[in-house]
């Protein structure tokens, strides 16, 4: 199964091996990557890109990842496309986020959200983000390629050699430096390994709520390539390092392209009638009044709005 294989980071990214990590004895989360903020991109990546780089850049020696990319036909929104969500994904969880999912699971059979914060209009933070739940774009520069969504900011994946900031302002999706492969050795790039570290939460794999751990200390590596039969079909083999899991956490995600590109405004927070008042989350009506979610759901404290008189 892809969502159950442990596989090796990519041995572009000093000292992030998974056989150095060894599960603890007796079960527990299994170890990040120790190399911190510090890890540098190997030799061989050229270094910050300059103007001149810039406008010498060469669209040929590249993939062409233009157009649109979506999810492939009958792909829902789970995390491993090739495994049902939820309990059905088989997470290598620790027992304590184990117990984390069965309550979010529980909580939204009763009608609550759970675990999932989509009805904030919070972004879904990585690596979720990378589920394409709405169509993505992908923009290779020379020392920068953007990927764009829908509903958030675009994610900046950093190709110019620069190592991981020791300052930077931690964010649901992260901070990602990424280098270039010719990977059939035909003179031209073709696979991008990505390493996005510095997170912050709560984020979570998919709408069950599946979660990654509050320390946010999560380590996601990504190796991204258009498949050798059908280059209108782009894989992204994702491993998760994270302290809720057992061991690292590897899906093979697809998306295929459409080139008859339509894009159209997402605004998450036009229409969303969902209201969420402290840890509650309740619904606005058609008819404008304040709804319960689930049942017995108690009403918001009013205890600051004047009670009319009768």
């Amino acid at each position: 199964m892809a969502g159950s294989a442990s596989r090796s980071i990519p041995a572009a990214f000093k000292n992030v091996n998974p056989t150095n990590h060894k599960r603890p004895a007796g079960g527990g989360a299994f170890p990040l990557p120790s190399c911190g903020r510090t890890c540098t991109v190997p030799a061989g990546v050229s270094g910050t890109a300059s103007v001149a780089q810039a406008f010498a850049f060469d669209e040929t020696k590249y993939p062409d990842w233009s157009g649109q990319w979506l999810r492939p036909p009958g792909v829902g929104f789970q995390w491993d496309q090739t495994q049902p969500p939820g309990r059905g994904q088989q997470a290598p969880l620790t027992p304590e986020y184990q117990a984390v999912l069965e309550a979010s699971l529980a909580d939204q059979a009763a009608g609550g959200q759970g675990g999932d914060n989509l009805v904030t209009c919070r972004t879904n933070g990585m690596p979720r983000m990378m589920s394409a739940a709405w169509p993505i774009e992908f923009v290779v520069l020379p020392g920068i390629t953007y990927v764009n969504f829908h509903p958030f900011l675009p994610r900046r994946i950093y190709t110019d050699g620069r190592s991981f900031p020791d300052n930077e302002e931690p964010s649901f999706a992260g901070y990602s430096i990424g280098r270039w492969l010719d990977a059939d050795g035909d003179g031209r790039f073709d696979t991008l390994e990505v390493e996005t570290r510095n997170f912050k939460g709560p984020r979570t794999y998919e709408g069950s709520g599946i979660p990654l751990h509050d320390d946010n200390l999560s380590v996601i590596t990504e190796r991204l390539y258009l498949d050798k039969q059908d280059p209108d079909i782009l894989h992204n083999d994702i491993t998760v390092f994270d302290h809720a899991l057992t061991r690292p956490w590897t899906v093979n995600k697809r998306y295929r392209r459409d080139r008859h590109i339509v894009w159209f405004e997402d605004n998450c927070t036009e229409n969303n009638n969902h209201v969420i008042i402290g840890k509650e989350d309740y619904f606005l009506s058609a008819d404008g009044k304040l709804m319960p979610t689930r049942k017995g759901q108690p009403a918001p404290n009013l205890s600051y709005f004047k009670t009319p008189a009768r």
